[in-house]
């Protein structure tokens, strides 16, 4: 089959539905990374628009994914951070993290690394993808079942399970992630707890987003279901006035204001952060013990966690459809997206699969569907008003409808068998429980003490 031949029509309409079908999932995602969701949409065109211009795929997708959503809120502490210093400067903290992980990926691409992301263990990519699943449902699922999720915090503290949250930090001070499991264990054995109006919203809006394609027409394209199921919470929240956590007000940007090109002939409405004060952000001093060689290894280490999720989009566009992919070029396309998601204030980005999978199903034939979604982000914005009385419970629906199949019934790990089933639940345990970076290293370590190290003695031959 192979590429597509170049259609710029059909990339207008699929850039144009997938920028009308992710919105939800732009606001989301930004409440995981732990800052205003409303940031999802004034910094999620530019990043886009760099991996356009980067990319050699006429359909991957890049953006903030539940993964780098709740890695970069892992890594950095997320919660603390803003309850000392204010979301701020976390947001100035989150741009500093992109900007480093922008260099790690083109250094490592350099270096030769885009090849190797390859080869690791099945075992540990699905352990770790468990780990960061939970994870992400832990982020979610405050806001869901509870009016204000923040609420959920103050709960478990005074409870048993906060107990265990001390006692696990005591012994392992980098275990953040308990905190999360701790919350889920609470929240799911305590109903009670609840808020009836927005575990209503988010059940409801959690089954539709499941259920829907059984029922919707089958020439909608995917993501619709999304849009329909935010679009009716919203309407709900402004008829009934709902009381709870909602998006909030969204800033416009001053007509003054933003990107100035051509002798001021054309206006790019978007604000970029000062490269020099990202670079004098202390966040080798707050998040990683004053070291920047420790900052550097994590930055590579989530460069090239990252780009797993790239690998395995392109290579299954390869194998489905022929279309040839360039490992280097997608670690470089990765780099610059995330340095240009640092000059606007964004989580760092990676290749999104189910983006991808919209955009070659809506019959994008080139780069150029990206780049008509990164435009529309970035000029549509005085009109995102409308999601300000959006509620969390519904965004919070949009992603454990994404994670919580597989967090259920992690049928991959349940495929694993002998050793490669032991790594991938020590894997995916320490994900959890610890923080991705940690959890994927751990796993890569015992991986090689079980397959390589170990040896079991050969029989001899009669």
């Amino acid at each position: 089959m192979g590429a597509p031949k170049f259609n710029p029509l059909r990339d207008v309409i699929s850039g144009t539905i997938m920028a009308a079908t992710s919105v939800p999932q732009l606001i989301a995602y930004a409440e995981t990374v732990g800052y205003a969701g409303y940031r999802g949409l004034t910094t999620a065109g530019a990043p886009l628009f760099a991996w356009g211009l980067a990319t050699g795929s006429p359909w991957m997708n890049s953006g903030v994914t539940s993964l780098t959503a709740v890695m970069a809120k892992t890594d950095l502490g997320g919660e603390a951070y803003v309850a000392k210093y204010g979301e701020k400067e976390y947001v100035d903290l989150v741009s500093a993290y992109s900007l480093y992980i922008g260099v790690a990926s083109i250094v490592m691409a350099l270096v030769g690394f885009g090849k190797l992301a390859s080869k690791v263990p099945t075992s540990v990519k699905s352990g770790f993808k468990w780990g960061c699943e939970l994870g992400v449902l832990a982020s979610a699922l405050p806001n869901g079942l509870y009016a204000f999720g923040s609420s959920l915090k103050g709960m478990v503290a005074t409870s048993a399970f906060g107990d265990v949250v001390t006692t696990v930090k005591t012994a392992v001070p980098g275990a953040t992630g308990i905190s999360g499991v701790a919350n889920i264990a609470y929240a799911v054995t305590n109903p009670q707890s609840w808020d009836v109006v927005a575990a209503a919203i988010f059940f409801a809006s959690t089954f539709f987003v499941m259920k829907a394609k059984s029922f919707l027409p089958k020439w909608l394209p995917p993501g619709s279901e999304v849009l329909m199921a935010t679009a009716a919470a919203t309407v709900f929240s402004v008829y009934y006035g709902y009381e709870g956590g909602v998006v909030g007000e969204i800033p416009s940007v001053d007509s003054d204001s933003g990107l100035s090109l051509f002798n001021g002939m054309v206006k790019v409405p978007i604000e970029l952060m000062d490269v020099k004060e990202l670079l004098n952000v202390p966040i080798a001093e707050r998040c990683f013990g004053g070291s920047m060689v420790k900052l550097f290894i994590t930055a590579a280490i989530f460069s090239g966690v990252n780009f797993l999720s790239i690998v395995g989009i392109a290579s299954g566009f390869e194998s489905d459809n022929n279309v040839p992919w360039s490992a280097p070029r997608e670690l470089i396309s990765q780099g610059v997206s995330n340095l240009a998601a640092a000059s606007v204030g964004s989580a760092p980005v990676s290749g999104s699969m189910s983006r991808s999978l919209v955009s070659r199903m809506t019959g994008a034939s080139s780069q150029l569907a990206c780049i008509v979604t990164a435009l529309l982000w970035i000029y549509m914005m005085p009109y995102m008003s409308i999601m300000s009385p959006t509620p969390k419970a519904a965004l919070s629906a949009v992603i454990v409808s994404a994670v919580v199949k597989n967090v259920v019934i992690p049928k991959k790990i349940l495929a694993l068998k002998g050793n490669d089933f032991i790594v991938g639940v020590a894997t995916a345990a320490t994900t959890a429980i610890t923080s991705p970076t940690i959890g994927f290293g751990v796993g890569c370590v015992i991986y090689v003490a079980i397959n390589v190290l170990v040896r079991s003695p050969k029989k001899k031959v009669a």
